[in-house]
């Protein structure tokens, strides 16, 4: 641009695709090696590094999008990996995508993504999501392009932006209720398609359709057991509105979804539970719920309502408060470190635990991840 046989001539060149400040970037790098990012320029600086190819500036930019990955800001960043042509950045969007989906598509940086990126997230068989909520989505993004291209927001016009991408939506994978309260009620459809969906669900001879039926795979949990064997007592283990706590790190990033959790040693019986997980003393996720036992040994899983992503290298806390008569199994011979697949698992005790669970036994053998 300013030497050699593709210089400019004027004395003043005009750059209008890039960002002023991350021009700046740009030039501070080049002249003196510091790199500064910030949250909102570095898409732009990638921007500039690709186009004028600095690669250890495009490197920095990708691994600070990287940390600052979450389910609010996955999709706006897939659709830049994709069109920068990073395809670890992609992976790693599309890791938070499907273990996060329900907060990923509802996010407002999902309905600021291009039709492209729209349609190949609607595609994905691994979504952990409810269809409806996918549904719900789309409206969504189609009420944001409406708006984009100045047309008034109706159902008509939201049917037109969508185009083919309605048709990747697995409405038929919905529950009958499902659809006759949310897409059979959206006027986004045809009365004919409507018809047809509801004899889908009711008929016999089910007629054809231009959805999708099959449901999504979404993605299979996994769990993390933490003991050897279960053990039970005539006088253990017991609660009393006490907690159970256990803290543990992972040398990978992974997602949480919730925990494996003993039950009752004396036949069926049912238990509120109160699971929370913490980091530095913050909580990041909560749910009180309830849980049927069997009279087994077995694990019972309770959920928390999304699940939550996990950073490598640093301890959480997970807690179960349970509240129930009938005493419980717990676990002996606990391990400190548990390998799960590519992820390891490391276990110490937490201060917050007050009904006995520790490292070497009590509640909580399990946790279940996606990663």
């Amino acid at each position: 641009m300013f030497y050699g046989d593709l210089a400019e001539g004027q004395s003043v060149i005009h750059i209008p695709d890039v960002e002023p400040a991350a021009f700046l970037i740009l030039l501070k790098y080049m002249y003196s090696d510091e790199i500064e990012l910030e949250a909102d320029t570095v898409l732009a600086t990638l921007y500039a590094a690709k186009k004028y190819i600095v690669p250890a500036l495009a490197k920095a930019c990708v691994s600070f999008l990287e940390t600052s990955l979450e389910a609010k800001n996955a999709c706006v960043l897939l659709s830049q990996s994709r069109l920068f042509e990073e395809p670890e950045l992609t992976q790693r969007c599309w890791e938070v995508i499907d273990a996060q989906a329900e907060l990923a598509l509802l996010s407002e940086g999902f309905c600021e993504i291009d039709k492209p990126t729209l349609e190949i997230i609607l595609q994905r068989e691994t979504l952990h999501i409810r269809e409806l909520v996918v549904f719900q989505a789309a409206l969504n993004w189609a009420k944001a392009e409406c708006w984009r291209q100045g047309m008034p927001v109706t159902p008509h016009n939201q049917r037109a932006v969508l185009g083919k991408a309605l048709y990747l939506v697995r409405i038929p994978s919905m529950s009958l209720q499902e659809f006759a309260d949310g897409p059979a009620q959206s006027d986004l459809l045809t009365l004919k398609e409507t018809h047809s969906i509801f004899l889908w669900f009711t008929a016999t001879n089910k007629p054809q359709l231009n959805f999708p039926v099959v449901k999504r795979a979404g993605l299979v949990p996994q769990k993390c057991h933490r003991f050897q064997s279960a053990a039970y007592r005539s006088n253990q283990w017991r609660y009393r509105g006490r907690c159970d706590s256990i803290q543990f790190a992972v040398d990978s990033r992974i997602f949480i979804a919730g925990l494996g959790l003993y039950g009752s040693s004396g036949g069926k019986a049912e238990y509120s539970v109160k699971i929370e997980l913490k980091r530095h003393g913050s909580v990041l996720a909560q749910n009180p719920t309830k849980f049927l036992s069997d009279g087994s040994s077995s694990t019972f899983p309770v959920w928390f309502e999304h699940p939550v992503q996990v950073e490598q290298d640093t301890f959480y806390t997970v807690s179960a408060v349970l509240d129930g008569n009938e005493l419980s199994y717990f676990g002996q011979e606990g391990m400190t470190e548990v390998q799960c697949g590519k992820v390891t698992f490391q276990f110490q005790c937490s201060s917050d635990s007050t009904n006995g669970t520790g490292v070497q036994g009590g509640q909580i053998p399990e946790l279940v991840f996606f990663c």
